[in-house]
């Protein structure tokens, strides 16, 4: 496959379709794989596999030296399908093993070549489950892992152009694992059962029981908007070397909406928003603490910590006219939170905190400037002393974040016809510029790294919203770019979500990683 690596881009797309509809031939069917048709090594095996089905049972042998990179070694037992579809089973290793990443798993493959694109849920033999995936013919690997280790029984889930993942604990009941990918397969495509040794020198086996596989069935969901319910899902992002792209859950939601998680100082917890109010959670999950925000007990998901991580600051619409306003506490939390901005008949959404912490910038709209619109404003973080109006455009201003030097403020704007990212001198808002160009997105909420080196910001497609708008539940990606623009932005990863994805300052105080909330329709 190395000449597609030179193709244009729809020389690509036709290789790859190739590879779709006529892989390599694969073996003859054989009539003893129970719900299968064929078994094969996929890539390079030193040792070749085997399977067998009986008692309702498949037992798989599979060397090769990875699920993972560019390209695969595995033992695979598949058929062809087509359309939405779950396949679940016990998975359990024969034997102690020799790699403690070994790994056997349930997969949707789109060819059977090394590079294919593929999804997959892997347990491997140190209990490390994870959903796996490869958008593009020869392209990278990378995964979301689960919170639970060592599960009794998976399912992967295709519905439509995603791909999502269920984990059972010790009560063998499955549970949605949370996380989502955005993955297209043409059809038909292959689904199976798949061992790697993770040393080609080895082999390793694994039984799969209870193995079931059906097309769900859907509710449909007429709309997809803020009226939808949703499950959500807490994820941390890996923005550092070569796992940039890889994600961590922390905690899955049912029943929940969470949004806009923001990191302590000390890189230990996460704090966001859900039913009005503020909570905390360890980085590695476990039980969320509702901070206490006195009687401000209907915040959105405009909050965000002081640069010492002592104080906090919220946007808050418990009064009775429903107006965002802007309140201030310590991060232990406090029952008279402080007003700081606060204006009679338009709202306020607080955004950022100049690295010297006394200052905040808010987008807000005011009446008495003649006009609806949103713009950035900044004012003392104490609240004392009048708010300063930095920007002023026809349109949406939106999203402000300091650069960690203090010099500049970004933010999201219509101002060109398109909602991208802007910049302005940070002490009087002039010599706006542009900074993101491609029409094809909508951008939102730029965040910087803490050594100022990136930006990431949250992208939606122009033709799937309002050029102002930034609804929830839409194909939407993170991408990230270099603050000098020596290259263009990148897309790290691709998720359902949106609105209360990653509206508030989310990166680690290392600048290792991305906090942000996946979502998934209740159906």
């Amino acid at each position: 496959m190395q000449a597609l690596r030179i193709m244009s881009a729809a020389g690509l797309a036709l290789a790859m379709s190739a590879c779709a509809t006529a892989p390599a031939s694969p073996p003859p069917p054989a009539a003893t794989l129970g719900a299968f048709d064929r078994q094969q090594d996929v890539g390079e095996t030193a040792i070749a596999g085997a399977a067998a089905f009986g008692d309702g049972r498949y037992t798989v042998t599979g060397g090769g030296a990875n699920i993972w990179g560019n390209v695969d070694a595995f033992h695979y037992v598949y058929t062809q399908r087509s359309g939405d579809l779950h396949i679940a089973a016990d998975i359990s290793f024969v034997g102690a093993g020799g790699e403690e990443h070994r790994k056997a798993g349930l997969m949707i493959r789109q060819n059977l070549t090394p590079g294919s694109p593929y999804v997959d849920v892997m347990v491997h033999g140190n209990g490390l489950t994870s959903l796996q995936y490869r958008e593009v013919q020869d392209g990278p690997t990378h995964q979301i892992s689960s919170n639970v280790s060592a599960p009794t029984r998976v399912r992967l889930e295709r519905e439509g152009n995603y791909a999502f993942f269920s984990v059972a604990g010790a009560d063998g009941q499955l549970r949605h694992a949370g996380g989502n990918f955005r993955i297209a397969f043409q059809e038909p495509y292959y689904v199976g059962l798949a061992v790697s040794a993770h040393n080609n020198a080895l082999s390793e086996t694994a039984t799969f029981s209870n193995v079931e596989m059906n097309a769900p069935h859907l509710a449909d969901v007429p709309d997809t908007g803020y009226p939808a319910a949703v499950e959500s899902t807490l994820e941390i992002l890996d923005m550092s070397g070569g796992d940039m792209g890889d994600r961590r859950i922390v905690r899955h939601f049912t029943g929940v909406k969470i949004e806009a998680p923001n990191w302590s100082r000390d890189g230990r917890t996460l704090i966001y928003n859900s039913g009005g109010h503020l909570w905390s959670i360890s980085v590695d999950g476990g039980e969320p603490v509702m901070i206490n925000t006195g009687d401000r007990v209907k915040l959105n998901n405009d909050h965000g910590l002081s640069p010492d991580g002592a104080q906090l600051m919220i946007s808050d619409q418990t009064e009775a006219d429903n107006i965002s306003r802007i309140y201030t506490l310590p991060l232990t939390g406090s029952d008279h939170p402080r007003l700081v901005v606060s204006h009679r008949t338009a709202r306020s959404y607080w955004h950022a905190w100049t690295p010297d912490g006394r200052t905040i910038a808010y987008t807000a709209s005011r009446p008495e400037t003649g006009t609806d619109d949103y713009d950035i404003y900044a004012k003392a973080a104490n609240g004392r002393g009048r708010e300063r109006n930095l920007t002023h455009s026809m349109g949406l201003d939106d999203g402000p974040e300091y650069t960690p030097d203090g010099q500049y403020i970004y933010f999201n704007s219509t101002r060109s016809g398109a909602m991208q990212i802007w910049r302005a001198r940070a002490r009087d808002g002039a010599n706006p510029e542009r900074i993101t160009t491609d029409e094809t997105y909508r951008d939102w909420f730029p965040h910087f790294s803490p050594d100022g080196q990136r930006m990431a910001f949250v992208s939606f497609f122009a033709n799937d919203v309002r050029v102002d708008d930034h609804p929830p539940n839409r194909d939407v990606q993170i991408r990230v770019q270099p603050t000098d623009r020596s290259a263009p932005p990148i897309i790290v990863t691709k998720l359902f979500g949106g609105q209360g994805t990653m509206n508030v300052p989310s990166w680690s105080p290392d600048g290792q990683y991305l906090a942000f909330v996946s979502y998934r329709l209740v159906r």
